[in-house]
């Protein structure tokens, strides 16, 4: 189940847009499973082998950057979403509701 429900999570992180973020609790929620988001940062953790999920891209529902340490360095996760033009002042995105992507509402 754990393993179908990562493939799930990765099906929906592969989506969001160069540019955007989302959150742990939005993945969980667009999949069904609205306290979830606990699931889904596992899932982030165990997606660093996989090249073509932007792990970079799923933050805390506050913008913040909770999931930087679990990244190669503690800055490849800023760094990145710095390369795709998202301002990040002390591990919290600038503008964060602009930059918000919700699969609940850009899938559907």
């Amino acid at each position: 189940m754990e393993r179908q429900y990562f493939d799930e999570v990765y099906q929906v992180v592969r989506l969001i847009p160069k540019g955007r973020v989302t959150s742990y609790g939005a993945i969980a929620a667009y999949l069904g499973m609205r306290s979830g988001a606990r699931l889904v940062g596992w899932a982030m953790n165990a997606s660093h082998s996989l090249s073509d999920v932007p792990a970079h891209r799923v933050v805390n529902s506050k913008g913040l950057l909770t999931g930087k340490f679990h990244f190669k360095t503690p800055t490849t996760m800023q760094r990145k979403l710095e390369k795709e033009g998202i301002v990040i002042i002390e591990d919290q995105i600038q503008d964060f509701k602009k930059v918000f992507w919700d699969p609940s509402k850009e899938l559907l």
